[in-house]
């Protein structure tokens, strides 16, 4: 069951591509916009990446800060953080509780074959930890856009 608006944004912690511990508590006083994104270093999510990296500043400006999350290990999130020189920690999730706790690991058909996987969304979390608003028709080419918006 995935929150919805309205709702307090499920808790977390867990470390990020460089091992330091992001704990959503520690995030209060400012908005989040918590992404999830299927894999590291593929076209979309490097699209979606680079379009949060190079709209930071009208993000900040906003008082959002831009949390990624995968299922991806530490090693894969160093490599793309690195490659496209992302601003902002993305998660470790490889045990699955935050993507399971979001709601976001769902069954995907692709090429006529079944399984289970990230489903691209976005949670806008407010100041207080409460979910304003959640997107999940995301344009990975203007997905800062929709965030702003």
């Amino acid at each position: 069951m995935s929150p919805t608006p309205g709702q307090p944004a499920p808790d977390f912690a867990a470390p990020d591509q460089d091992g330091r511990l992001i704990r959503l508590a520690d995030l209060r006083g400012q908005r989040v916009a918590l992404y999830f994104y299927p894999k590291d270093d593929t076209p979309g999510c490097t699209a979606q990446a680079c379009n949060l990296r190079d709209h930071q500043a009208e993000l900040t400006a906003q008082n959002i800060q831009v949390i990624g999350v995968s299922v991806d290990g530490e090693a894969a999130h160093k490599k793309f953080a690195l490659k496209y020189e992302l601003p902002f920690p993305l998660l470790v999730d490889t045990d699955h509780k935050i993507v399971e706790a979001y709601g976001v690991w769902q069954e995907k058909k692709n090429y006529g074959k079944t399984y289970l996987g990230t489903v691209r969304t976005t949670f806008l979390i407010d100041a207080e930890g409460i979910i304003e608003k959640i997107i999940k028709k995301v344009d990975t080419q203007a997905h800062a856009d929709q965030l702003l918006a």
